[in-house]
């Protein structure tokens, strides 16, 4: 998470001129340090046949570029003079001067833009069908319209579906508290889309399929800064517009989508004040290391570091495993820090990050979530204390005696309704139909239906004697088996090669998913993995990334690894079509349903 190896060399640009990207070049295999030249004896040099590679002894470009390798175009990068593609030019176009550059310039946020402009086809078209409250829509649509409505969460009659979906029949809103165990950040987004639209499917689905959509563009712009290659930003982005898990959570009213754009936003966050705050040490050190100097100063104001903080708070505010998220981020930059340290020529770099970094880091991503989250209850704690009358538990602190009765009473009948919270999530084991170990996640064992009915000839849509209409909440499946493949080359090249991209997404992975297994026996979804699928689709665009090329490599090679790369993004596409019913509920034939029904444990 914290290698330096992306940095060292700044390869990886993607100009139209050069017409294509590449990862770092590896370095050359060095022993131990000190040994004589040509001694693969050590411990470095037996690890070397797996790839290891060592740092060189002097640098290979500049320090400034070793730190913050430039970016492959932009406003500031692109020069007017750009050369035309090769490849336009071999099919005989070629553009106006002024337009291709205006083109290269920008195409930074236009590549980006129409890959999520396309993602956003795909999840409101129709995001009102189903015409139904599937799954835990239940939940938490009622929840959103009950925030919205009086600030806290309610007891709805047990007619109320039935009343929602009913046309002219008011909402059964009654100002009569429940409990509830999540907090309330993901309702009050789902209850935007409810104000603006109404207390219907498309209503409560609108600001989740936002998300969805966002996180696309987000994701594409995160990964053209880590790979520095728009190409693949848009490789990203394209792969995550497809992963069928992440399009059924875009257009169903759940908080998993919700907590996987913070997340990411907090990991996009993280990744800006990393590049920003690199770029300011190599100004303070001008371009040359400098021990001391690298050992002692201050990394400044770092405001992308707070905003990941908020996001942070935000993702905790939706769902608790956001504590997961602070704890691996947290790590995560601490690592990095010390790695920028070490690269400036600081000769005891952890022992600075102690000194310097870790305090402000605690502070702007730890204190801040807290704040945020504290915050995000505003609608509980203006809700009044009197018995019956505001949200759950509200009422718990008033009149009883404590200890500390310089706490507030709100935060500490907050603190009582967490406690009873983590006694519930921690002894969750109600049997359910579609739970699913995580062992089995990856390999996408126990999908969980969300929807489905039987049409029959004529109804719905149905052209057969027996039609199936369903809701499957499952991810693309190649992309998801390419996936481990690639999980394995990133966990080798962070491992061998100290690449911080491949520990940066596996940074992500793991606090998404490994938390997981600590709660096997818990009732747990395939779905909640859709926080970590930002993570896996970076991991095969790492190894896309890897199938081109780098743009030094051979043309011959360049092409033979392009076809490749191309081909396995046009069949993840072409297995997401295919598909791609059971991701919106079509109507279709029961025997084409059954084609889709892979294993049995998909039923």
């Amino acid at each position: 998470m914290n290698g330096d190896t992306a940095a060292r060399t700044p390869t990886g640009t993607d100009h139209t001129a050069q017409g294509g990207v590449g990862l770092p070049a590896p370095r050359s295999p060095q022993g131990d340090p000190g040994a004589p030249p040509g001694d693969r004896t050590g411990w470095s040099g037996r690890l070397a046949a797996f790839g290891l590679r060592a740092r060189p002894d002097g640098p290979a470009a500049s320090l400034t570029d070793r730190l913050v390798p430039p970016m492959p175009d932009g406003p500031r990068v692109t020069k007017p003079d750009v050369a035309q593609s090769p490849l336009l030019l071999r099919l005989g176009l070629s553009l106006p001067q002024g337009l291709w550059y205006f083109l290269c310039r920008w195409s930074g946020w236009l590549g980006p833009v129409a890959v999520a402009v396309f993602a956003g086809l795909l999840r409101f078209t129709d995001l009102g069908q189903p015409h139904a409250i599937i799954f835990d829509e239940t939940y938490y649509a009622k929840d959103a319209y009950a925030l919205w409505h009086g600030g806290y969460e309610i007891n709805w009659p047990e007619d109320a579906n039935t009343k929602i979906m009913t046309p002219g029949e008011p909402v059964p809103y009654r100002a009569m508290p429940s409990y509830v165990v999540h907090p309330p950040v993901g309702k009050w987004i789902i209850g935007f889309g409810e104000q603006l639209f109404g207390m219907n499917p498309f209503g409560w689905r609108f600001s989740v399929a936002l998300l969805g959509t966002l996180s696309v563009l987000m994701l594409a712009r995160i990964a053209r800064r880590m790979f520095r290659s728009t190409l693949l930003g848009c490789v990203a982005g394209l792969l995550l517009a497809v992963d069928g898990l992440h399009l059924v959570l875009s257009r169903a009213a759940l908080l998993d989508l919700v907590v996987m754009f913070w997340t990411l936003a907090a990991f996009g966050c993280l990744v800006l004040d990393r590049d920003h705050t690199r770029a300011r040490l190599a100004a303070r050190l001008g371009g040359v290391a400098n021990p001391a100097l690298a050992q002692r100063i201050g990394l400044g104001w770092r405001p992308y570091r707070i905003a990941a903080g908020v996001c942070i708070g935000l993702t905790c505010a939706t769902k608790w495993s956001g504590l997961y998220v602070a704890a691996f981020f947290g790590l995560m930059v601490v690592l990095w820090d010390a790695g920028a340290r070490r690269l400036a020529g600081a000769p005891r770099p952890y022992r600075a990050v102690l000194a310097r970094d870790v305090l402000p880091s605690f502070v702007s991503i730890i204190l801040v979530a807290l704040a945020v989250y504290i915050t995000s209850w505003w609608g509980w704690f203006a809700s009044s204390n009197a018995p019956g009358q505001g949200g759950w538990g509200r009422d718990w602190a008033v009149g009883r005696p404590t200890d500390y009765p310089w706490i507030p009473e709100g935060l500490r009948a907050l603190w009582n309704y967490h406690t009873t919270v983590y006694q519930f999530h921690t002894h969750l084991h109600d049997p359910h139909t579609y739970q699913s170990n995580p062992w089995s996640w990856l390999f996408l064992g126990r999908p969980v239906s969300f929807y489905y009915e039987s049409p029959k000839l004529g109804q719905n849509g149905c052209t057969a004697a027996d039609c199936a209409r369903e809701v499957l909440g499952i991810g693309t499946p190649l992309l998801w088996w390419a996936a481990v493949v690639a999980l394995v080359y990133c966990l080798w090249r962070w491992i061998f090669r100290r690449d911080w991209r491949a520990g940066a997404l596996l940074c992500g992975l793991g606090a998404g998913y490994l938390p997981w297994f600590a709660y096997q026996e818990r009732t747990i979804f395939l779905f909640y993995a859709v926080v970590f699928v930002p993570f896996l689709v970076l991991a095969v665009t790492m190894l896309v990334g890897a199938l081109i090329g780098p743009s030094t490599a051979s043309p011959d090679r360049r092409a033979i690894g392009s076809a490749a790369a191309g081909l396995l993004v046009l069949m993840i596409v072409w297995n997401f079509l295919y598909f791609y019913p059971l991701f919106t509920g079509q109507t279709i034939p029961l025997e084409d349903w059954r084609a889709r029904m892979w294993f049995n444990s998909w039923i």
